[in-house]
């Protein structure tokens, strides 16, 4: 239950950011460290960076496709670690915020613009999904075979 309420934040916290985003910031950006960190709107019509602009019917597939198995290994208890499913849940919260603007909108609403380093303008769901993917890696690399081992699931002995 905890790993929905998790989905559900990530998801209503970004929208909530978003429309925020779209009624404050079209007309003109928001400078909170001048020539450091902006916020601005931008309609990001790609993936991460702007990558493969316009190609919405690939995002759509992989996102279900990625929804699909996070929500397989979470009905077959594949991963019991709790860092595991927090960050399965930052990840899902994350995607389905940005999948919502693709279905809605067409593309996705970015606002915060670290100017100092001209990174790229991301958004709440951006931060939740490299959150959560950070946590995984943390997750698979450092507690899963351990996990695997306390369940008697090892390998080579």
């Amino acid at each position: 239950m905890i790993y929905l309420v998790l989905v559900l934040t990530a998801v209503i916290l970004d929208q909530l950011v978003k429309y925020w985003a779209i009624q404050n910031l079209m007309i003109s950006p928001y400078f909170v460290i001048p020539g450091v960190f902006q916020l601005t709107y931008v309609e990001n019509r790609g993936t991460a960076f702007s990558f493969l602009q316009g190609q919405i019917w690939l995002f759509t597939i992989t996102t279900i496709l990625i929804l699909l198995v996070i929500a397989y290994v979470f009905w077959k208890r594949l991963i019991l670690s709790k860092l595991g499913r927090v960050s399965l849940a930052m990840i899902t919260g994350g995607a389905i915020g940005n999948f919502l603007d693709r279905i809605l909108r067409g593309y996705v609403v970015d606002m915060f613009y670290f100017e100092l380093i001209d990174f790229p303008v991301f958004n709440i769901a951006d931060v939740f999904i490299v959150i959560g993917g950070i946590l995984f890696a943390y997750y698979f690399m450092i507690q899963h075979d351990k996990m695997q081992l306390m369940q008697g699931r090892g390998g080579d002995a």
